[in-house]
C-alpha cells in the first residue's frame, strides 16, 4: 500500500478538502471528517497509509 501526504486546504461542515503534497496535483480530494483525526484544522498535514489518516503537523 502506498503512503500519501496531504494538507488540509479547507473544512466545510462534515467534509475536508485535501491537497496532495507528495505528488504534483491540482485536484482536491473531498474526505468525510469522520475518516480524519478529530483535531485537524486548515493547514494540518496528514499521512495516509493502510487506509487511515494520521495527523503529522
Amino acid at each position: 500500500m502506498e503512503t500519501r501526504y496531504y494538507v488540509v486546504e479547507s473544512i466545510d461542515g462534515d467534509y475536508a478538502n485535501l491537497r496532495r503534497t507528495d505528488a504534483p496535483s491540482d485536484d482536491l480530494k473531498l474526505v468525510a471528517r469522520a475518516l480524519l483525526p478529530p483535531e485537524i484544522r486548515e493547514g494540518s498535514e496528514l499521512k495516509y497509509e493502510m487506509m487511515q489518516y494520521e495527523l503529522i503537523k
